[in-house]
């Protein structure tokens, strides 16, 4: 009995120590759990996020698919019917341009014809307005008269030749003046000769 007594306390202590061992172990075990749990929860979250994130992509591609489909439909062919009438009228333009810039040159030429036609005319009808003495005045004292130059040349000398016969009756004149009153001639009585 003493050895059954004496056996009893060291089995009763290796109870006592496997029901700590394992009771240690099923807290661990529990606490590895609760982590694991936690973080299935928050894997789990995570998933449904990235699933909700997918799934709004996925929609939002078929979407624009959709989209794709119906512009290759329908704004594809019209695109390329625009194209095509643009390259026939860009084809005819080019065939029509030399035509208009020919016709562009010889209109641009006529009206620069026209317009020194016209400046011409106006500067003969200036001139046809002047006054006579200033139109004699120009002819005579300047160089750019719309006159010939044989006109200015006779212009010239009849004036050259006036203006010497006026200068010389004025010194005639002015000679018989001094003349009469160096003689104390009295005006009116007698009559130079």
């Amino acid at each position: 009995m003493n050895v059954r007594n004496h056996a009893q306390p060291t089995c009763s202590h290796d109870i006592e120590e496997a029901i700590k061992s394992t009771s240690k172990r099923i807290l661990q075990y529990e606490s590895q759990m609760q982590e694991l749990s936690t973080k299935l929860t928050e894997g789990l979250s995570n998933f449904r996020a990235m699933d909700g994130l997918m799934q709004g992509s996925l929609d939002e591609l078929k979407r624009d698919t959709q989209h794709a489909k119906h512009a290759l439909e329908e704004h594809i062919p019209c695109i390329h019917e625009e194209l095509h009438n643009s390259l026939v009228s860009l084809q005819e333009l080019s065939h029509t341009l030399p035509q208009i810039q020919s016709h562009v040159a010889e209109i641009r030429r006529i009206y620069d014809s026209g317009r020194e036609k016209a400046k011409t005319l106006v500067t003969d009808l200036t001139w046809l307005n002047t006054e006579w003495h200033e139109r004699w005045r120009v002819i005579i004292f300047t160089n750019h008269s719309p006159v010939s130059r044989w006109w200015t040349a006779t212009m010239r000398v009849l004036f050259a030749a006036t203006f010497i016969t006026f200068g010389w009756i004025a010194w005639v004149a002015i000679a018989g003046a001094y003349t009469a009153h160096r003689q104390r001639l009295v005006w009116g009585e007698r009559l130079m000769s």
